[in-house]
């Protein structure tokens, strides 16, 4: 079916051109109504009867919603399309931006996976009395509370809650699956005149909650605090913030749905091997400690993962990957934004990343009390900002955006964000045949909208001269396709920085002994050996730049170099050390280095005590069978046992009968 689009110019504040953006969508469009969701809401009805219906209009999407439940039809899809095209100031036809946009929000949306969170309404409030008592009393009435008074405050004369006295070590865990340590523990006694007592205190306590209230106002409980559901922190100086704790914990029961933001894949991990680190990249970044070594790769607790996705930016192998929704998707938005706008007849147009609530928020706010975003900057959300990598960014410029801004919110992490950015930048440009002094990927560190209009309404970058891609595969294979169309002409390797998970393996092969031991333990399998002769072979499309190799080299003879090459000769095997191999003596087959061969006999035969008969020397020379033939022929074996017995006969039993 045909879908419809139902066009609104929000009291003629801005211009729409009906027939223009049912050319660009292929959509059926309405005439431009001026009232929609008020004077002409009958119009709506009749609208949303009987067709799939889409309405520009972002902002009374819940009246809308409303609508279509009364009338018995399905809920309509809503596209923005007023504060992030066509309340603007720029000259110049939004149209295109607005064709963008459409076409971007009719993508089919990935379903996002989800796990039920159950919390039973167990809360566990710690803090001074006289602020931890009276909150808890407040939520026993929803929920089941222990107070834990971390001061010396009075006792409550009631048992409306339990309350305990101790020192909290630490807690782990989430919402509705909190684990805490305590020492010092001493319960409440609730018997005897005059106040409450406490029992004898004990070490080594451990209790379970759903929900944890902490009104201490010192150092917060887990990293990235405010990340962690069910952990909730309020200044115990300021009323406001630990009334709304109160509200918030209140509402904290019953079944929940938890996105699992996240796809591992462990036998690409490239974390350790035989004992030696790695990659530790997402270990470092993740700001929630929901990644932990297990053995050879890692292991993500979803329970406790944020998804801000910067895990997923950064993993060089693709093990970690985000999936709410997955990179693809991301990849499509950004195409289809380009392939749209540049069809609809747009120039250049630049792409501004933002997370869902801030982003959203400035951008309205810009639009309707400043000058809005010129039409060609053209808005994405995304779920995660600091999973918005490398790839992202250059598949952006490689699709025919001129230009990619990202839109910092005050809580987004900033360091993987810097350290993805510093690398699309050395894979972007200077790109060939560009000629424009200005930076095409910025980081936006603004909070108040007219700063974002000016910051946006900056000369913009001048068009590249590429043919645009259609960006597939993994992040990896993106990242060098896209930058394999900026760069059509290079043919010499792009220098990137220290810790790329692109580069090259250089040996040192007056100190490599060829042991090999860095290809038997290469995750990737960028180091290879060559079953028939003593070589050492590099497949650089493939090596992460983990560093496993040169940790385990004995020699050290082994550095990393971050690069890129762009050339097929990256996909092909090159041969960093090899050298002639040895003989075996007895058989001729051949068998490890002649040189160390070589050198082995030097200091060895004829000088060590095992090696002084010139027979024991010749072993060295030996491939494996042939050295154990000759070991259990010699006549000073040290394996060999004394004769076999002679095998006992009948007659053997029968003369011993006789005997006796």
């Amino acid at each position: 079916m045909t879908k419809h689009l139902i066009l609104c110019n929000c009291l003629g504040s801005q211009t729409l051109d009906r027939e223009a953006l049912s050319n660009a969508t292929g959509l059926k469009c309405s005439r431009v109504h001026s009232a929609l969701c008020t004077t002409e809401m009958g119009d709506a009805a009749q609208a949303l009867a009987g067709k799939d219906v889409v309405i520009a209009c972002g902002q009374e999407a819940q009246r809308f919603t409303e609508l279509a439940e009364e009338i018995g039809v399905d809920t309509p899809i809503f596209v923005d399309i007023r504060d992030r095209a066509g309340w603007t100031d720029t000259p110049g036809d939004a149209t295109p931006k607005m064709a963008a946009l459409l076409a971007e929000a009719l993508l089919p949306s990935p379903a996002t996976k989800t796990i039920d969170v159950v919390s039973e309404g167990v809360c566990f409030v710690l803090g001074r009395a006289d602020v931890a008592l009276p909150a808890a009393q407040q939520l026993a009435q929803t929920l089941a509370v222990t107070v834990l008074i971390t001061d010396h405050g009075d006792l409550p004369l009631t048992r409306g809650v339990d309350v305990v006295r101790g020192r909290l070590r630490n807690a782990s865990g989430s919402l509705g699956n909190f684990t805490l340590h305590l020492d010092a523990l001493a319960q409440m006694q609730p018997g005897g005149r005059g106040a409450f007592g406490l029992m004898p205190a004990q070490d080594g306590a451990e209790t379970r909650c759903d929900v944890i209230l902490d009104l201490t106002g010192g150092t917060p409980l887990f990293p990235a605090h405010h990340k962690r559901d069910g952990y909730l922190r309020a200044d115990p100086n300021s009323a406001s913030a630990v009334n709304d704790a109160i509200y918030e914990a209140a509402q904290s029961i019953g079944t929940f749905e938890k996105p699992l933001h996240l796809l591992l894949e462990s036998h690409l991990c490239a974390h350790s091997r035989a004992g030696q680190t790695g990659c530790s990249r997402c270990l470092d970044v993740c700001p929630t400690s929901a990644i932990s070594p297990d053995g050879d790769h890692v292991s993500v607790d979803p329970m406790v993962c944020a998804g801000c996705g910067a895990c997923a930016a950064l993993c060089p192998s693709g093990a970690i990957r985000y999936d709410a929704p997955p990179t693809s998707h991301v990849l499509r938005q950004i195409q289809t934004l380009a392939q749209t706008y540049l069809a609809a007849g747009g120039k250049a147009p630049r792409l501004l990343v933002h997370d869902a609530p801030h982003g959203a928020d400035m951008i309205s706010l810009a639009a309707r009390f400043g000058r809005g975003l010129p039409v060609d900057v053209i808005p994405l959300s995304v779920a995660a900002l600091a999973g918005f990598g490398h790839a992202e960014m250059l598949a952006a410029l490689a699709c025919g955006f001129v230009g990619v801004d990202l839109l910092l919110a005050p809580k987004t992490e900033r360091a993987p964000i810097e350290q993805e950015l510093a690398l699309a930048l050395a894979l972007a440009g200077p790109t060939s045949g560009d000629t424009s002094a200005f930076v095409r990927l910025r980081l936006l560190d603004v909070q108040d909208p007219d700063a974002l209009c000016d910051i946006v309404r900056e000369a913009a970058p001048l068009p590249l001269e590429l043919t645009p891609i259609l960006p597939m595969g993994s992040r990896r294979q993106v990242a060098r396709l896209a930058a394999k169309a900026l760069h059509p002409k290079d043919t010499a390797p792009l220098p990137l920085p220290q810790g790329a998970p692109y580069g090259a393996v250089l040996v040192n092969t007056d100190s490599c002994t060829l042991c090999l031991s860095c290809a038997s333990l290469c995750p990737s399998g960028a180091l290879l050996d060559n079953p028939d002769m003593p070589q050492l072979r590099f497949q650089e499309d493939a090596c992460l730049q983990c560093g496993i190799c040169a940790t385990i080299c004995p020699e050290q003879a082994i550095t990393l170099q971050p690069q890129m090459d762009l050339s097929d000769a990256a996909f092909s095997q090159r041969v960093l050390n090899e050298e002639e191999p040895f003989c075996c003596i007895d058989c001729g087959a051949a068998f490890g280095v002649r040189s160390t061969i070589e050198k082995i006999m030097e200091k060895l035969a004829g000088k060590h005590s095992m090696f002084l008969e010139t027979g024991a020397g010749r072993l060295i020379q030996m491939c494996d069978d042939c050295r154990v033939k000759a070991q259990m022929h010699s006549t000073n074996n040290p394996f060999t046992a004394a004769d076999r017995p002679r095998v006992r006969t009948t007659d053997d039993y029968l003369s011993k009968r006789r005997d006796h």
